[in-house]
């Protein structure tokens, strides 16, 4: 995580510093945090909490936020979800509703910064829940860069989500 965790309360900072590298898949939830997540509820935005429960593997959690969420960031949490899930066809559903968001193009820097061949002048999410289906269980260098971009998206998502 990036010097970004300054801003954040000292319970969702501490939470942050533990994060995981999440994989491409759905995880094993990380059950020792499960009652340190539930206690942010209605202490920090719900598109912070659906990311925070994604963060930690908490698929069926973050599921039932972010399916509710009326707002872009709730369908990209959404379409995040599915794509690890693995359910490609629903991710880019999410995706579809959630258009050119705004931090698409700090995750293209950040990705090209990575490594990830990025193709064009803009992020392509679908581009990006292809690689992911393509490497996702492979075990090899492009899994793991795959697995550090969709860490950055995270970053870049929930400091989008906490700022507003």
């Amino acid at each position: 995580m990036s010097e970004d965790r300054l801003q954040y309360p000292p319970a969702v900072a501490e939470l942050l510093a533990q994060m995981p590298l999440a994989p491409l898949g759905p995880g094993t939830p990380v059950v020792a945090v499960r009652p340190r997540i539930a206690a942010l509820a209605g202490t920090i935005p719900p598109t912070c909490l659906a990311g925070l429960w994604l963060a930690f593997h908490f698929l069926d959690e973050s599921h039932t936020l972010s399916q509710d969420l009326p707002s872009v960031e709730g369908s990209y949490w959404h379409g995040i979800l599915h794509r690890r899930e693995p359910d490609a066809a629903n991710a880019a559903y999410w995706f579809r509703r959630v258009g050119r968001h705004p931090i698409f193009e700090p995750l293209r820097h950040r990705a090209a910064e990575l490594g990830y061949a990025v193709k064009g002048h803009t992020w392509d999410p679908f581009a990006f829940i292809e690689a992911c289906e393509a490497h996702r269980g492979k075990g090899n260098a492009e899994e793991e860069r795959l697995r550090q971009v969709q860490q950055a998206e995270w970053e870049l998502l929930f400091a989008w989500c906490f700022q507003r």
